[in-house]
């Protein structure tokens, strides 16, 4: 498996100052062979699949027989999972998609705008707002009494009343929303921060008197006015705390100065790098991954708006689309998503096999400027799902266990919400799972867990449509966790634990 990689030790990146542009590419979905296939970002404007999406499950119990998949919509889970509460969604229409949390609430993405849910108590959570401004993904982060929500839609304008407006006009907006949400009741949005090619998401990097957010994006095309390609590096915008009204974009860092992976056909099934999907930042390391379509990177954000490439990766054999990136608590790994079919496709299935569509666990090597992402195993959930469930690696956090070991919970769309452990980064394994039988048994659905994080004893998962499930994770191996409060949780700004 070790062959598969190719590690590219880069200089420094670059600037360049961008101004604000527009436009975003549009979305597919592929259904997917067993042989390598085009990638494709997030699900976009899809509608979620056609299941029974107000009920939580006809029949709630413990694991099936092996290799048996569970009824449509049934409810299954290891036996150290509980399942405590569900919140349907309002309108299952509509796509719910990111997490964060702050203090006793929750906030929750969706292509619509976004929840706010009281948590105080995990049994019996609250919807204390909800705020209606349409703009996939509507990716999500919190900061005081700041909202970031992302756009990668294209809009008439950057008001919440927008409609969808193609990208090829030069008038459309996308980009960043700035929220006050100190009256939860009553979120007032302040500020918008137009961005190259949209926001697909973005993170949140701490600092003094400012903050900086990291805004990914990608799939530039010369119809595109704002958004022509090349479209090589992320979007900086600045934000000072005591004046979130004066945010803008503040400098446009190159991250690939060769022009990253160049795609089939050198490179078949695997995605040209035109950008980043997703950063996370370790900023008590001054470290970050960017996981960017064809490349997994590793950087030094020592200078916010100077971030500088110490390492990069590719893997041209079983990643299609570098998704999302993890570094574990001891900063000497991180585990990158590859996310084949984009959401969309039924790949946790014996046709794809363990290794595509699954996460890659890598080792920091080396020091400083010398670090080096070593490959070391793919890890992807052992229960095979039907052929009529997107199922493939997405979005997860750490349960901070400590003491040297490894364990993360992740979401899966309708592969449900897995916990395994990679303390070993050569023999991971799950942990304990939890997920709902098939959306649809007569046709592809679109649905499932889009991001399963660990919050303060308990994990949240955000149902494309079935909307918030909480579970409880009772497992010696992850009792320790139970004791680290938090004040706040951007999964993306991964915080120290202990």
């Amino acid at each position: 498996m070790g062959g598969a990689v190719t590690s590219l030790h880069t200089r420094r990146a670059g600037n360049r100052r961008v101004g604000v542009a527009v436009a975003a590419a549009g979305f597919l979905t592929t259904l997917l062979a067993a042989g390598p296939a085009a990638a494709t970002p997030d699900p976009g404007e899809l509608t979620p699949g056609h299941g029974n999406h107000q009920s939580t499950g006809a029949i709630e119990g413990g694991q099936p027989a092996p290799g048996a998949i569970p009824g449509q919509d049934e409810i299954v889970h290891s036996a150290n999972v509980t399942h405590l509460a569900n919140i349907p969604s309002t309108d299952p229409a509509v796509v719910n998609s990111d997490l964060a949390f702050q203090g006793r609430y929750a906030y929750a993405g969706n292509y619509n705008g976004f929840t706010i849910y009281d948590i105080a108590n995990p049994k019996a959570p609250k919807k204390v707002s909800e705020v209606l401004c349409p703009g996939g993904q509507n990716d999500i982060s919190v900061d005081g009494d700041l909202l970031f929500l992302s756009t990668d839609s294209s809009r008439s304008d950057d008001s919440c009343n927008s409609v969808s407006q193609p990208a090829t006009e030069k008038s459309s907006w996308e980009g960043i929303k700035i929220f006050d949400i100190k009256d939860k009741k009553n979120p007032r949005y302040i500020k918008s921060v137009e961005t190259a090619c949209g926001s697909h998401t973005h993170t949140l990097v701490p600092g003094g008197k400012d903050i900086y957010l990291y805004v990914a994006s990608y799939s530039p095309n010369e119809a595109f006015p704002d958004c022509k390609p090349p479209h090589d590096g992320i979007s900086v915008v600045k934000v000072p705390k005591k004046s979130p009204t004066q945010a803008a974009v503040v400098a446009f860092p190159v991250l690939f100065p060769d022009g990253g992976n160049p795609g089939a056909p050198t490179n078949p099934g695997v995605s040209k790098t035109t950008g980043c999907h997703d950063i996370t930042v370790l900023p008590s390391k001054k470290l970050a991954a960017g996981a960017c379509m064809g490349d997994g990177i590793l950087f030094d954000i020592s200078r916010p708006e100077q971030p500088r490439v110490i390492d990069r990766v590719q893997d041209n054999v079983n990643f299609a689309f570098w998704h999302s990136a993890t570094f574990n608590e001891r900063a000497n790994k991180v585990v990158f998503t590859d996310e084949l079919g984009g959401g969309g496709g039924a790949t946790c299935n014996e046709a794809t096999g363990p290794n595509r569509g699954a996460d890659g666990i890598y080792d920091i090597t080396g020091r400083g400027d010398q670090r080096k992402l070593a490959f070391r195993s793919y890890f992807k959930i052992p229960r095979h799902q039907a052929d009529t469930e997107n199922c493939v690696a997405h979005n997860g956090s750490l349960v901070p266990v400590g003491g040297g070991r490894d364990i993360m919970v992740q979401a899966w769309y309708q592969g449900g919400v897995s916990v395994w452990e990679f303390t070993d980064s050569s023999r991971p394994r799950e942990i304990a799972y939890f997920e709902r039988g098939p959306l649809t048994t007569d046709r592809l659905g679109l649905g499932g867990s889009w991001s399963a994080y660990y919050y303060n004893g308990h994990i949240y998962s955000n149902d494309i449509a079935k909307g918030l499930d909480v579970l409880r994770l009772d497992d010696r191996r992850t009792d320790s966790a139970k004791w680290v409060r938090m004040d706040r949780l951007n999964v993306q700004t991964q915080p120290e634990y202990h």
